[in-house]
């Protein structure tokens, strides 16, 4: 049954990522955003006054006045709060990692279905319009290679620096092995993985090398504290070698003939991936459809990157 009235819209969390859910909400047809909440009540004021929205000064109040809600708080505190948003019967779309533990992703995947709630994850590449391409390729990839390179995050008074309290892996890997996971589609054989901290407790670096029991084979290296900025993947199939830029947007693809190695052209129609991931949970909660990136398998995504850090600590394989 679809719901044809707009969906009364909140967002729980409104720093650097949240101020952008909120900003996003205001213009989507469908969302009727009634407010925001946060921890720093000055915060909240700023996107609020900004968007001529209401501030909630609990997370109770802030429950009782929305039917979906954006959960953009520390990855620490989303067991917390998605849990009690979801035990009030509330469709969520929680920014990724889905929880910091396994067994807390589990947790908040049986309350979604207990509750009958719509459950995404903050998954935003499978939204970057690179990916469309991507999934429109026949055959599966032989080899992967993938760069997620970013600067260390600013300093923030009285707290670390954002996403910090995490591994880089769920910082920033587990972007792309979700999408790896998502576009190989076959269980994970074999991990041999290295990684250090550098300016905080966790791995500020990290390189994996994913085997695949298809014979798939993935190379991933994500770093926060790298000079430059790059968010590149690069596929090879049995006839074709594609290498995308999820920053840029931008790729090109180079594919095996009868006459031999051909370019081909990459259509691309840039978008912004967000606004195109906000737009998709409002639909599915309108539909009550699958979402795109449901819980059970950003909860996966999480596994594998649990796994990772695991063999991180161990020594490397």
């Amino acid at each position: 049954m679809t719901i044809n009235r707009k969906i009364k819209v909140g967002v729980a969390g409104v720093g650097a990522l949240g101020q952008h859910h909120a900003r996003i909400y205001t213009e989507l047809e469908q969302a009727d955003i009634v407010g925001v909440y946060d921890v720093d009540p000055a915060a909240a004021q700023v996107v609020a006054d900004r968007h001529g929205l209401r501030v909630f000064q609990s997370l109770e109040e802030f429950s009782k006045a929305v039917e979906v809600a954006s959960v953009v708080v520390p990855t620490d505190r989303h067991r917390e709060v998605a849990g009690y948003l979801l035990e009030r019967g509330i469709h969520l779309l929680v920014e990724k990692p889905i929880a910091a533990t396994t067994q807390e992703a589990e947790e908040l995947v049986a309350l979604a279905q207990k509750e009958n709630c719509i459950l995404q994850v903050g998954h935003v590449e499978r939204f970057n319009p690179v990916m469309q391409f991507l999934e429109e390729q026949s055959g599966v990839p032989k080899f992967i290679e993938a760069h997620r390179l970013a600067s260390y995050p600013p300093p923030r008074e009285g707290r670390a620096p954002r996403g910090t309290e995490v591994s880089v892996v769920l910082d920033l890997m587990i972007h792309d092995l979700e999408a790896i996971l998502h576009l190989v589609r076959s269980p994970v054989k074999e991990i041999r993985a290295v990684g250090v901290p550098v300016l905080s407790t966790t791995e500020d670096i990290a390189n994996v090398r994913l085997a695949f029991e298809n014979g798939c084979v993935a190379n991933i290296t994500a770093s926060r504290i790298s000079p430059e900025r790059m968010r590149k993947i690069r596929l090879f199939y049995e006839d074709a070698y594609v290498s995308l830029d999820y920053q840029n947007q931008a790729g090109e693809m180079y594919r095996k003939t009868a006459a031999g190695i051909e370019p081909c052209e990459v259509p691309i129609e840039k978008g912004e991936p967000l606004a195109l991931e906000l737009g998709a949970f409002v639909e599915a909660v309108r539909r009550h459809n699958e979402p795109v990136v449901s819980g059970e398998h950003a909860a996966e995504a999480l596994k594998l990157a649990v796994a990772v850090i695991g063999v991180i600590q161990q020594g490397g394989s």
